[in-house]
Parts: structure tokens; sequence; C-alpha cells
């Protein structure tokens, strides 16, 4: 189905369907995998889809096994520069950006140009706050294809960065150049300008943004959870914990069951808190064992406020600002250390929660 999104006023997808031919795409390369037929560029494609479904959904499991294939390709290709692009990829979303790097740097080595890395690299070093770098990445790419893809990165940096003139300009230009009819890309660009309103404390425009995102793409679990986290701010409690109460199904994040948590904690129904706050404890716990780098930031502000540790929130906020030097890092580094030295002085009274 082909229609007009009143969002976007681009002939797009919709977002359900597209969501089900996302699914087929990946059920259909399958059996091929399974029984040793695929290509390096269909398992490559593979390890995208899945990837791509991880990111929509908010499913880790999804992140995992596209690292695990990665893994295997690199494994049964070690001279493909593309396999070691596909590994690049996955282990950037579980921030192990220096291992990302090194695998870049031997995808360029192998057969790849470094036009083809350089959407990555830049992706990798704006994670590390290393702005400047990434920007002359990506204004180098967008002055070679202004393609919707390379402008919208600048839109995400620009928004990051808190740019908003330049991030609004570069919005609408990207809208301008979209030419596909997946409504994915415009819901991510949307997902990127509702970040930076929710970092400028703008809510009304923040709410906009993740409810187009989440109107192109219904099943869109981050556009979801931010925009349960802004009903939350207005006081519309039970919309926000409708929302997130069905992304606790439909996602193995622990993110939504701790809004759960710190939402009903801050409405008094501290009984009701303690359940969610139990669960998301535990898979935090789970997820920082295994992948500490990509889970630090989120379980920090986490124990910094319903989970009720602020000595582990500083101990993962210090892990965070190791790895990405980004404003947002220090900032949750600086409130750690100024909960923990508060509490210490006896200045803070924090709520304590056990386990059911």
């Amino acid at each position: 189905m082909i229609a007009v999104n009143e969002i976007t006023e681009l002939p797009v997808t919709d977002g359900k369907i597209a969501l089900l031919n996302l699914r087929a795409q990946i059920d259909g390369l399958e059996p091929d995998l399974r029984l040793g037929r695929a290509t390096i560029a269909s398992r490559v494609y593979l390890i995208e889809l899945i990837t791509l479904r991880g990111l929509i959904l908010g499913r880790i499991a999804d992140y995992e096994r596209a690292e695990q294939m990665a893994g295997q390709l690199v494994c049964d290709a070690p001279t493909d520069g593309r396999a070691f692009l596909a590994r690049a990829r996955t282990r950037a979303v579980f921030h192990r950006f220096a291992a990302a790097l090194d695998d870049l740097d031997l995808a360029e080595r192998l057969s790849l140009v470094p036009a083809t890395t350089s959407r990555e690299r830049a992706a990798i070093f704006q994670a590390l706050g290393r702005y400047d770098d990434a920007l002359a990445l990506r204004e180098e790419a967008a002055r070679r294809w202004a393609s919707f893809e390379n402008v919208a990165a600048l839109v995400g940096l620009h928004a990051e960065c808190g740019e908003i003139d330049a991030a609004e300009r570069l919005y609408a230009e990207s809208r301008s150049r979209y030419r596909g009819v997946s409504p994915f890309p415009l819901a991510l660009l949307e997902f990127q300008l509702g970040l930076m309103w929710l970092g400028e404390g703008r809510l009304d425009n923040a709410r906009t943004s993740f409810d187009a995102a989440r109107r192109l793409v219904p099943a869109y679990a981050p556009a979801q959870g931010h925009l349960a986290e802004v009903e939350a701010e207005f006081g519309e409690i039970e919309s926000a914990l409708a929302r997130l109460n069905s992304l606790t199904v439909s996602s193995d994040d622990p993110d939504y069951a701790g809004q759960v948590a710190r939402i009903l904690l801050d409405a008094g129904r501290v009984d009701e808190s303690r359940h969610w706050r139990g669960l998301a404890a535990k898979r935090f716990d789970e997820l920082i064992a295994r992948h500490p780098e990509a889970f630090a930031d989120h379980a920090a502000e986490f124990w910094l406020g319903a989970g009720a540790d602020l000595e582990k929130a500083l101990r993962l906020a210090k892990m965070n600002v190791e790895v990405r030097h980004t404003p947002r890092a220090h900032r949750l580094l600086a409130d750690a250390v100024a909960a923990v030295s508060d509490a210490r002085a006896g200045r803070l009274n924090v709520p304590q929660q056990t386990e059911e």
C-alpha cells in the first residue's frame, strides 16, 4: 500500500506493511543462510535487515544475532572487505568503537574505498563526541552527493550538537531530496529532530516529531518510548503507561520497564513501581554483563532514578564517559557525582526499593 502520508506529504509505504515486508525479506533470506547457499552480499544484506528490525522494534536480541552473523562472516570471508564493514557496523551498535574502527581500517586495506566506509566512520566519531571529525566526513559526503541519506546524517549531527537552525534547515532540505518509498528513513529523521527538541526542553516540538515518527512507523519503539516520556512530563500518566506497557511486551530493552517504574514512583504508586523496577534491574544487569559499553549510560540513568542505587549509577556513568566523550555523557557523570555526594552528606533522600 502506497499512500501520501499526512506527516511527510510524500508517497511512502504504510508503516505496518513496511514492517511486514521487512520481516518477509528476512524470512526469505534465512533458508539460504541455513543451507550454506547464501552469497557474501546476501549475508551482508541480511545482517543489515536484522539490525534495522532491531532498531525499529527495540529488540536487542536482533542486534546480538546480527553481531554473531557478522563475526561468522569474517571467519568465512577473511579477505573480503565487505565482511569487516558488516562487523564494524554491528560492533558500533554495541559501542565497541575502537574495534569497529579497526574493522573499517581492515575493510579499506582489503578492498573497500574510504568513501564506502566514511558514513560508518562518521557515525562512530559522532558517538564518541568527535564532532569536528564527524562533521568533516559528513560534509564531504554531502558535497560529493547531496542525497537524502547524506543530508539527513548532517541533521542528526547538528541536532546532537544543539545547532537548531542548521538542523532545521538541513531537515527541510533532506525531506525535499527523499526519493524512496520506505517510511523507515523518514521516521528515523523525525526521531533525530525529536531528540534535539527534547534536549532543548521544547516538549511540544518533541511531541510533534516523535509522533510524526510513530505515525510513519507505528511499531517504532524508540519513538513510542520518547513520546511516552513527553506525555509523562505533561502529566498524561495513563497514556504514557499504556504506551510503555505495550513496549515492555514487544521489546527486550529494559529502558521501557525502567520508565514505567520511574513514572509510577513519581506518581506515588510505590508498590506497582517496585515490580517494574525489579524487572528492569535484572535485565540491565544481564546486559551490562554482556555489553557494558553499550548499556552503561541507560543503566546509569535507571540506577540514578527508579533503580535507587547511586553508587552503582556512578560506576556506570564513569564507565560510560570513558567510552564516549559527549556532552550527554559528561552531564550524566556530573549528575551521578552530585547525587552520590548529596547522599553521602545526608542531603538526599533516596527511595529504597527491594526486589520482589
